[in-house]
């Protein structure tokens, strides 16, 4: 890679609003439970995913230096990784609780484990822990969890099963519900969930913010904005103007954005902004809405502004938060604000988290700043683990559509030289606009050379060999060993590739 060139925007001037924004929220503290001891445990947690160590050894560590870990804390922490995606590093510190620390496990955290078996593990080491649990281990909690886990891998038949069995021992709750309505917003079936709300308000059960919000969403993918109104008045009724939650705002701006009122989206996060101003404790996450829907609506303005009031409201910026602004940037295409933030982020984050990286090379390369996106390039590899097939792949792609074809084969021998375990493949995009290129030209030779990069992955396929034969023909070439290339790969010759294969044959 080309050594870069790094140029600094200037710092954007924003309103005297969002000086007020920024008091605002400099009043409220965020606060992580189990005090400064438990954020202790949960910052040296969280830099494992940086730093290779294991948990085991970390717990042991915090241990060994005099700490007492509470259960508590420990929930805390795993409360925490949980939120921000740690899935793995929560699991560890529930099996170091489970086998190391003498903490006994209560149904709650059976329930907790089970989920995050499923998500690190795969939902049949789920099934095989659910099915290992003595009877006194097993408690509502436990089904609640196994369903949740069923409807988000949209195992429909299982999730309805179990449902129908938690039905007849009388433990289902609105959780439940809300699980198999989430299951048909999965399946794109959203006409299904007021059904479901009806036999809830039939049994009297309560409908709690996460029932309000997925029969919104339903009526949004319907189409149906008038319908999502009325069940924003219901929840108004029923929970009065103050007390209602700030996702019931979002998801109601987000019902207008995807209806294309963009008027009505901004005054609801108008409110929505009113409503996080006044919540007990500062939270970055409706902040992270707050910023996706000004981009839903193309405000670059409100973005940034918005921005600039987390940025002085915490004394932290964290990778999540800068990425969902990286993100907002690149929605609206400002690949100026998207380079100074992301610049400021580089120079000063102790841990180099690769999303943003990614998100900064994708605006840069569809602005054409391959030297900016080889440059990010060149620091991810210094400071992260491979393999970087990924970022081959972007520039391969770029380079295809700039139809510098052999510096797009460069990349594509750089990326399948990262592959270790067939974990990674050209899209069939890539793979058509290459085969076109060397059709055009009649180019066999570069056509096989480029199969030959591919076979280090995978054989070849019926559409792989389909461009191939084109070429051949376009080419006038003939092809004596093509017919047994293509059954020594087990694939089927069709009447299409018998086709092609006639005129290619001597």
């Amino acid at each position: 890679m080309m050594k870069m060139v790094m140029k600094m925007n200037p710092s954007r001037l924003f309103s005297a609003a969002t000086l007020r924004f920024s008091r605002s929220f400099v009043t409220m503290a965020p606060v992580m439970g189990g005090g400064v001891r438990g954020a202790s445990l949960y910052k040296r947690l969280s830099a494992l995913a940086y730093n290779g160590a294991t948990v085991e050894d970390t717990m042991n560590k915090f241990v060994n230096d005099g700490n007492f870990a509470t259960k508590f804390e420990i929930d805390s922490c795993i409360k925490e990784l949980r939120k921000y995606g740690q899935y793995p590093l929560a699991l560890a510190v529930m099996e170091w609780m489970m086998y190391k620390s003498g903490i006994g496990f209560a149904p709650t955290d059976i329930a907790k484990y089970l989920d995050l078996t499923a998500k690190v593990k795969g939902i049949s080491a789920a099934e095989y822990y659910f099915s290992g649990l003595l009877p006194a281990e097993i408690h509502k909690s436990t089904y609640g969890a196994l369903l949740n886990c069923y409807c988000k891998e949209k195992l429909a038949d299982k999730a309805h099963a179990l449902f129908e069995e938690m039905n007849k021992m009388g433990i289902v709750s609105s959780i439940a519900f809300n699980n198999i309505m989430t299951l048909y917003m999965k399946l794109h079936q959203p006409e299904k969930v007021p059904g479901l709300i009806q036999e809830m308000k039939n049994r009297n059960m309560p409908l709690d913010m996460f029932s309000y919000i997925i029969w919104m969403d339903s009526y949004s993918s319907l189409s149906d904005v008038e319908s999502v109104e009325r069940v924003f008045e219901e929840v108004k009724l029923n929970y009065g103007e103050q007390k209602y939650d700030w996702t019931i705002l979002s998801n109601l701006a987000s019902a207008y954005v995807n209806a294309g009122l963009n008027e009505k989206a901004e005054l609801a996060l108008r409110e929505l902004e009113k409503k996080i101003l006044n919540m007990k404790r500062l939270d970055r996450r409706p902040l992270h809405y707050l910023l996706n829907l000004y981009a839903e609506t193309s405000n670059l303005a409100e973005v940034h502004r918005i921005w600039a009031g987390m940025k002085s409201a915490f004394k932290v910026t964290t990778n999540i938060s800068t990425l969902h602004m990286l993100k907002a940037l690149a929605k609206l295409d400002d690949v100026n604000g998207l380079k100074s933030i992301f610049e400021e982020w580089e120079s000063t984050c102790p841990s180099y988290d690769e999303r943003l990286a990614k998100t900064a090379i994708v605006l840069y390369l569809k602005h054409g700043m391959v030297e900016e996106a080889g440059r990010v390039f060149e620091q991810v590899v210094k400071r992260c683990k491979g393999p970087y097939y990924r970022y081959w792949e972007m520039l391969m792609s770029y380079y295809l559509e700039k139809h510098e074809i052999d510096t797009a084969l460069g990349c594509l021998k750089a990326a399948i030289s990262e592959v270790e375990n067939n974990e990674w493949y050209p899209t069939p995009e890539d793979v058509s606009r290459f085969m076109e290129h060397f059709k055009k030209d009649g180019d066999v030779n570069s056509a096989e050379m480029f199969c030959e990069m591919l076979k280090k992955l995978k054989p070849l396929d019926h559409v792989a060999y389909k461009l191939l034969l084109e070429i051949y023909v376009a080419a006038s070439k003939i092809a004596p060993e093509m017919r047994r290339r293509i059954m020594d790969d087990g694939v089927e010759i069709s009447s299409e590739l018998e086709d092609l294969l006639r005129k290619v044959l001597p």
